[in-house]
């Protein structure tokens, strides 16, 4: 095998190994950014949805009170 096959293929190596990492890193960071926007959005959600329920379990509580003072 000749010396400049040689140093070619080592350099084709080289490049692709190189091109292989910043692909994965990148998609990486992309994979961070994406799992980081999701979980704010759950959680907003969830925050709502948890006011939604505080807000439903306080008028079942005045609406229970109200029924037991006209009962009584």
């Amino acid at each position: 095998m000749g010396y400049v096959l040689r140093v070619r293929l080592a350099s084709f190596f080289t490049g692709a190994a190189t091109a292989s990492f910043l692909g994965l890193y990148m998609l990486y960071k992309d994979y961070k950014v994406a799992h980081e926007s999701i979980t704010q959005q759950v959680k907003s959600l969830h925050e709502s949805l948890d006011r939604r329920i505080s807000a439903v379990e306080s008028l079942k509580r005045v609406e229970t009170s109200q029924h037991v003072e006209a009962a009584e």
